[in-house]
């Protein structure tokens, strides 16, 4: 399993103004993806600064507090998911998430820290 990009990703009910202080720091907006997990209301934006790091902004109007994860690509999605397993983590009660570009799933550790782990899927 090879680790494509690794990086922050912040899940907000306020994505706009979480945006805005990017945008402050340096980051310009590079894409965003709509209807995550089949929701028309739940977006992703990927955000760029000029030293190549990245962050993502999810919207998800349902949370009460923004949350922070590490957002990680990879190429084989299943080795990684047992990999994180045979540590410990456990998979998002929801199931994995797959769309016509991805698939991907929350994986959450015994001690706290989660992963929104991805893999793009190649056509």
């Amino acid at each position: 399993m090879k680790i494509t990009s690794f990086n922050p990703l912040i899940v907000s009910a306020d994505p706009e103004n979480t945006i805005k202080l990017f945008e402050a720091l340096g980051f310009a907006r590079r894409h965003k993806k709509g209807e995550l997990d089949g929701r028309e209301d739940t977006t992703s934006t990927r955000m760029k600064d000029a030293n190549g790091f990245y962050v993502d902004i999810v919207a998800a109007p349902g949370v009460e507090r923004d949350m922070m994860t590490i957002r990680m690509n990879v190429d084989d999605f299943d080795e990684a998911k047992k990999l994180l397993e045979s540590h410990g983590f456990t998979a998002s009660s929801q199931g994995d998430a797959t769309d016509s570009s991805s698939k991907s799933i929350g994986m959450y550790s015994p001690t706290g820290f989660s992963f929104s782990l991805v893999e793009h899927l190649k056509h």
